[in-house]
């Protein structure tokens, strides 16, 4: 068992778990030979390998499991110009180019997972909205705002806010991902995973000069979830549950209704942690989830409208050289200038030694040829 891994197993059962952790795990190295014999021990399977064509530049978190959640932003006039967000959950948010620079970096506290939405205001103005799920205290969740200036890369903070009622139970902010607006005067909604697993959706709305988190509903799963994405076309979000799969929740009822989705196991694909999720939407509007199989260090896709897999991939090869261990991705189809012609996927690597964790990215068509997806 890897440090990480034991780290993990400690934060879903309880702190208390921890040295009975690293006592199992040294009396299985010893019985079964060594760390990496075990770790062969778990299931692998097959995976098409494509090469990283571009990564950023190491996360500033050294020695750490810091790089986290990714987000894209695509300019539409100017293609090549996009910009590429992550996360250092240890110290605050980056803004890359497409050649992996940093562009800008925010050093607002402990951001777990981030997302983004282009809003329009009630001035008409439209706002590139970044937000992300604050994690600096332990028990109080917040979600952290920042506006994204698409000329310039820059991030200006508008705040980090509670959403939760007054006398909640201690809560710890961990996934998160956003959505379109769902009813007037909202200008997106906002899901923050809870360590426990409960999602708690909220509207981000103007009030007072400011944009601010009024929580709506949730929806709770068993056991510790994270990785979350919404299909704004479908009116869907989907939660990973790290242990058990992937499900699916429809937003427009008045309730948040669980359905599933895909079940950790051989017949779709994945295999614990699932971490990082992603939609995948062509112009035609076929569309993909693509899932972080993080215990086989591989991605899966599945067809987002039937739910069947359609295939596995690791990034792997090449000089750059691949992900392991990978939290959170983000995808974006269409055009993105001449390195990324039909879309961006962007992955956290998780061990990027000898240099700090960091971002790998790959062309959506390298991926689509190599797995022949029409």
């Amino acid at each position: 068992m890897h440090a990480r891994d034991i780290l993990k197993v400690a934060a879903k059962v309880g702190p208390g778990a921890l040295l009975p952790a690293l006592l199992l795990s040294a009396c299985t190295t010893t019985a079964a030979g060594t760390g990496a014999e075990t770790e062969a021990a778990r299931p692998r399977y097959p995976a098409t390998d494509i090469p990283a064509e571009a990564e950023t530049v190491p996360v500033g978190t050294g020695d750490a499991d810091a790089a986290d959640d990714p987000a894209i932003w695509r300019n539409a006039a100017n293609p090549a110009a996009s910009l590429l967000l992550g996360t250092d959950k240890k110290a605050g948010l980056y803004v890359y180019g497409l050649d992996g620079t940093v562009r800008d970096f925010s050093p607002a506290g402990a951001l777990n997972n981030t997302d983004l939405r282009e809003v329009r205001l009630a001035d008409g103005s439209t706002r590139i909205l970044v937000g992300a799920s604050d994690r600096t205290d332990r028990t109080e969740p917040r979600i952290a705002l920042f506006s994204l200036d698409g000329a310039t890369g820059k991030l200006t903070v508008l705040g980090s806010d509670s959403f939760l009622k007054p006398g909640h139970a201690p809560a710890e902010a961990y996934g998160f991902c956003m959505g379109a607006p769902l009813a007037a005067g909202e200008l997106a909604r906002a899901y923050v995973v809870l360590k426990d697993g409960t999602v708690a959706e909220s509207r981000l709305v103007e009030n007072g000069g400011r944009i601010v988190p009024q929580h709506l509903r949730d929806v709770k799963f068993a056991t510790q979830s994270e990785g979350c994405v919404v299909d704004d076309v479908w009116k869907t979000l989907y939660v990973a549950e790290e242990d058990v799969g992937i499900w699916k929740v429809p937003l427009s009822g008045a309730a948040l209704t669980a359905q599933p989705f895909a079940k950790v196991g051989a017949a779709d694909g994945l295999v614990d942690d699932v971490e990082g999720l992603a939609i995948a939407r062509k112009a035609n509007g076929h569309t993909w989830l693509v899932a972080s199989s993080q215990g086989d260090n591989a991605y899966a896709l599945f067809d987002a409208e039937t739910g069947k897999p359609a295939g596995r991939f690791r990034v792997e090869g090449g000089a750059i050289g691949g992900t392991s261990d990978t939290d959170g991705i983000e995808v974006v189809l269409g055009d993105f200038g001449p390195a990324f012609p039909e879309g961006v996927f962007m992955a956290q690597d998780g061990n990027n030694a000898p240099k700090a964790q960091n971002f790998k990215l790959l062309s959506w068509r390298s991926i689509r040829t190599a797995m022949g997806i029409r």
